[in-house]
């Protein structure tokens, strides 16, 4: 145990939770370790400033642990996590944060861009969404569409159930899938039902793999 340090035991730690939550750690001014998750991930680098509004900032100044939705302001994308403050012989230390997976408040359906409007599209009808040019492609069987959110963002409200990031430029919906191919490096490639082909990056495929059970 004398050898195990600090950051040793955040990793082990960090395991303890899903691949789907990230984690931040603070003292009382600057995040100390940060593990993204693939799910969210809120940009944070080690020596960063804790932030005004974040809640690892409202853990710090109450000095009590806070769980609540923190909009898009701060991070520049929404999430929901829960903030623990820890001390050590009644003095307070840092914090420990953790960064889950939001439910998507009620939403059922995304609205996208096509050359003459807007489209309500249901979730179930989405293939896939593309990052490209600085936009968010949405590709259904018959249509395609534009959206000002990002791949990100995305991530936040989509059903977790059905859509699944997979490669950096891709979200793809599990319910269109018709066949899995093994590419080069661990990598796949994936089928749709309207016949596109999608890349399953290596950095996400062992993520892709667990969430799919193969």
């Amino acid at each position: 145990m004398e050898n195990l340090t600090a950051a040793g035991l955040i990793e082990v730690i960090g395991e303890l939770f899903s691949d789907e939550t990230s984690i931040a750690v603070s003292n009382t001014k600057e995040y100390v370790y940060y593990r993204s998750s693939k799910r969210i991930d809120l940009k944070i680098t080690k020596g960063d400033l804790v932030k005004e509004g974040t809640l690892t900032h409202k853990a710090l100044t109450t000095r009590q642990k806070v769980s609540e939705f923190i909009n898009r302001e701060v991070f520049g994308v929404p999430y929901y996590g829960m903030a623990v403050p820890f001390f050590h012989d009644g003095k307070l230390e840092g914090c420990v944060t953790a960064i889950f997976p939001a439910l998507n408040d009620g939403k059922s359906f995304v609205t996208a861009r096509v050359q003459d409007g807007w489209v309500p599209i249901p979730f179930a009808n989405v293939v896939y969404l593309e990052a490209k040019d600085r936009k968010t492609h949405v590709f259904t069987d018959s249509i395609s569409g534009t959206h000002k959110y990002s791949l990100q963002e995305f991530e936040y409200f989509l059903p977790k159930e059905s859509f699944i990031r997979c490669h950096r430029s891709f979200i793809v919906n599990v319910n269109h899938i018709t066949d899995i191919f093994p590419d080069t490096h661990s990598t796949f490639i994936l089928k749709m039902k309207n016949g596109d082909r999608i890349p399953v990056s290596q950095s996400y495929s062992s993520y892709f793999r667990k969430l799919l059970f193969f």
